[in-house]
């Protein structure tokens, strides 16, 4: 990409594309082409394929996607199929159509069978049942994919796809219903050390192991990888490395200074037992990641603790 490229990020407000645009700015691009979903709703053809031929711009960061944790996928089970389906597609053929020279899908880690081997490669893909709760989602990212290596395949696209593990960083969400599992912990051991409670409730028994990626992180590894990867279908993005739900919650209560005790409310779902990305590829692509747990977790916290309600809202 040269630094005058055209760059559109879809998604540019998320915790992802905010995280891709600051790389790309410090980087020194600043062709950079953002629309609020207000501006622009990606889940209407006519109004993508408009935009497209308007702004024609040269590169793709497709991170505009419907999130969200357990209790979010698995109640909104329509909605996450169909609006994620109607992001890519139109996002994908309208960047076929107007000569997007490059084009990055981000995925998730929720693609992979719930009971695959660990650590998971990107061969294992579509080898074994999904996860229950977010197989909505996880359909929509395998879709996703699969239309990237078919547009390649058909058309000679250069479309690439990642999948990142779960992620947390600055402008996370920390919406008390439809957070992921980092930011729930970082908000509720926090509002447990406001209010002096004497304990703080986990849903599951803690054993699950999960593997965490600061969002800058995998903004810094899109970006070396929309420079330097070129081939069909898919990289993996993650530390390599995972920790129990048990001693993230610690990790948690000890950052937030939390001082009552921690009671795991078994009768609650704890989800896949383990998801930890094998990144053989991404280490021999080249890049590997640079900000540890503990630092990124003080990180986050010092982030949520200057936005206030209006991020805990959220």
């Amino acid at each position: 990409m040269d630094k005058s490229s055209k760059i559109y990020i879809a998604g540019h407000r998320g915790m992802v594309g905010s995280a891709i645009q600051r790389t790309l700015e410090k980087n020194g691009y600043t062709n950079l082409v953002v629309k609020t979903s207000a501006e622009l709703d990606l889940r209407n053809q006519a109004v993508v394929s408009e935009f497209f031929e308007t702004e024609k711009p040269d590169y793709v960061f497709l991170a505009a996607a419907k999130v969200g944790g357990i209790i979010a996928n698995n109640t909104y089970r329509a909605d996450f199929l169909y609006e994620n389906l109607q992001i890519q597609n139109n996002i994908i053929h309208s960047s076929h159509l107007n000569g997007v020279k490059k084009l990055m899908f981000l995925g998730s880690s929720c693609i992979y069978p719930k009971m695959a081997p660990q650590p998971l490669k990107e061969d294992y893909l579509l080898t074994g049942p999904l996860e229950e709760t977010n197989e909505p989602y996880a359909i929509a990212k395998i879709a996703g994919i699969k239309m990237c290596d078919a547009y390649r395949a058909q058309f000679g696209c250069n479309y690439i796809s990642v999948m990142p593990t779960n992620l947390y960083g600055f402008n996370d969400n920390y919406h008390p219903q439809n957070s992921h599992v980092l930011p729930a912990l970082i908000r509720r051991f926090h509002e447990a050390a406001e209010q002096n409670l004497p304990t703080v409730t986990i849903w599951g028994s803690g054993s699950p192991k999960r593997e965490f990626l600061f969002a800058d992180d995998l903004a810094e590894a899109c970006f070396y990888l929309m420079q330097n990867y070129n081939e069909p279908g898919l990289v993996n993005i993650g530390t390599g490395e995972d920790i129990s739900i048990k001693d993230l919650a610690l990790l948690v209560k000890e950052i937030t200074g939390y001082k009552g005790e921690i009671d795991f409310d078994h009768t609650k779902p704890d989800g896949t037992p383990r998801k930890l990305m094998d990144v053989t590829k991404l280490h021999n692509a080249g890049w590997r990641h640079k900000i540890e747990l503990a630092e990124g977790i003080k990180l986050a916290y010092q982030d949520f603790l200057s936005k206030g309600a209006l991020v805990a809202e959220r």
